[in-house]
């Protein structure tokens, strides 16, 4: 099955009446350490690049990814997982009180030091992956609190998720545990998997494994896309799955249930640059899971989940999607209605142009009658920047404006002669007396209007600077109004000043 405008759509109206379950997420906790800098030269010591580090961030990775990208996404989250008596795992526990998760599962080991992965970069390049970790299984009594903890968490929560990155955590006893429980409640249990025995999993859900780890499984290549529903069928059998998930990169995603073909389908691939893959895989389970736990159907979580993996692989890093994210990302996707765009496509407007780097003018106006001044302002402004958006008002602000004679020409028609100009990119109307509401939607790099509002403050100009923005007033051509063209045309009087006859 292919994404269509339709299913956007219907997407679209599903995602803003979007729910909060509780989710438990349970699995292998990671910090991810980047430091960023430049390269600059060659260290003497050894043929080695010297990185002149600028910035040093800590991120939750591993399991802890899936949860912010479940907590960006406003769900209520609960992490099981076990940290090391150590700073970075009083870090790690600092990280997932801010974003607002329930810590109330995180079990200190002695014995095993909190798993840091520290990424060296240089600009978006990665140069080196340093690892601390200690990969034996936990011991008999930390597995002990781990499982309380999470039959706790099962007891509560609408969706279980199972991160598993091999660092001991999820032993089978732990495995086997949650998954019963789960069932027992009817509550989804999704398993992102680590390794080539899929059966550690029997009985949960649904398992979300890339195409590389699905061949693992099977022991054999997936040699085509025509080969996916005999795979699927194979790895659903030997774990006893409802369905299964595998990404497939460039491919897009691919979904089956066991014994119902009707409930199959591959949803394109949805990036439009991709950067860093970092993460995409935590990104798709936990959408899964945030869908599933509310009960959607299959189809329409996976054609979501594909949305975000695709803004993911767009950023660097781990990079958790919001919901406003996901909707600009669905609004884009909508297919061109030219330059007069509603609310919706302009959302998706300005994201697409954001994310290529525009710089986004904006101005406002009337624009009852277009004249002289009106080519030579919008020009102005277009020159500005590398996106001109014009916001236009509506026939009845104009009234309340102008007096009850106003507008001349409706704002279909206004619409479209502005859109007809070649320096302008959007036009959009509102019906506010000021500009105010669409400057804060739009939030443009810069806001032009004309000189004569210098003195009146111009609407908007607070909100712009305070976000980076700058306003600029543009010159204004004497004698040309649409009022002194209104006033000559009643009075029979030429621009030349002669008479019409």
């Amino acid at each position: 099955m292919n994404s269509n405008p339709i299913e956007n759509r219907l997407l679209e109206e599903r995602l803003t009446s979007l729910g909060n379950p509780r989710l438990a997420i349970i699995g292998d906790l990671i910090m991810d350490r980047y430091m960023i800098g430049d390269v600059s030269r060659i260290s003497p010591e050894a043929p080695i690049p010297v990185l002149a580090v600028k910035t040093n961030e800590l991120r939750l990775g591993g399991a802890g990814n899936v949860a912010a990208n479940l907590r960006a996404m406003e769900a209520q989250v609960e992490v099981v997982g076990v940290v090391g008596d150590d700073g970075l795992g009083r870090a790690m526990r600092e990280e997932f009180e801010a974003i607002g998760a329930t810590v109330d599962g995180l079990v200190i080991a002695n014995d095993r030091p909190t798993i840091e992965k520290t990424r060296m970069m240089s600009g978006v390049q990665q140069m080196l992956r340093v690892d601390r970790e200690d990969l034996k299984s936990i011991t008999a009594d930390v597995e002990a609190k781990v499982i309380e903890a999470a039959l706790a968490a099962v007891s509560r929560c609408d969706g279980i998720v199972l991160s598993d990155y091999g660092k001991g955590l999820l032993t089978v006893k732990v495995i086997s545990t949650v998954i019963a429980a789960a069932r027992e409640r009817g509550v989804p249990v999704l398993v992102d998997p680590k390794g080539s025995d899929f059966t550690r999993y029997r009985g949960a859900t649904l398992v979300t494994p890339n195409r590389k780890e699905a061949e693992l499984a099977l022991g054999r290549p997936i040699p085509d896309l025509e080969s996916l529903p005999v795979a699927a069928d194979e790895l659903t059998a030997q774990a006893e799955l409802d369905l299964i998930v595998i990404t497939l990169s460039a491919d897009g995603i691919y979904f089956r249930s066991r014994g119902n073909p009707k409930r199959e389908g591959r949803i394109p691939a949805v990036a439009r640059a991709v950067y860093d893959v970092t993460g995409a895989g935590d990104t798709v389970v936990s959408q899964l899971a945030l869908y599933l736990a509310l009960r959607w159907d299959i189809a329409d979580a996976v054609a979501m989940a594909n949305h975000a993996a695709g803004v993911v692989v767009e950023r660097l890093g781990t990079h958790s999607v919001t919901r406003s994210e996901l909707m600009a990302r669905l609004m884009a996707s909508r297919p061109k209605t030219g330059k007069v765009l509603g609310d919706g496509d302009l959302a998706g407007a300005i994201e697409e142009w954001r994310r290529k780097g525009k710089r986004i003018v904006f101005t406002n106006g009337c624009f009852d009658v277009i004249h002289a001044g009106h080519v030579s302002y919008l020009r102005f402004a277009r020159d500005k920047g590398d996106v001109l958006i014009v916001g236009v008002n509506s026939d009845a602000s104009v009234s309340r404006l102008k007096g009850p004679t106003r507008p001349v020409n409706c704002i279909e028609d206004r619409l479209q002669v502005l859109a007809a100009m070649e320096m302008v990119d959007a036009v959009v109307s509102f019906e506010a007396d000021t500009p105010k509401e669409i400057i804060e939607r739009v939030t443009p790099d810069v806001l032009v209007k004309g000189e004569d509002w210098a003195d009146k403050g111009v609407v908007g100009r607070e909100w712009v600077e305070s976000h980076g923005g700058q306003v600029v007033l543009a010159p204004v051509m004497a004698g040309r109004s649409t009022t002194s063209i209104l006033e000559r045309a009643k009075s029979g009087e030429r621009a030349d000043g002669g008479e019409t006859h």
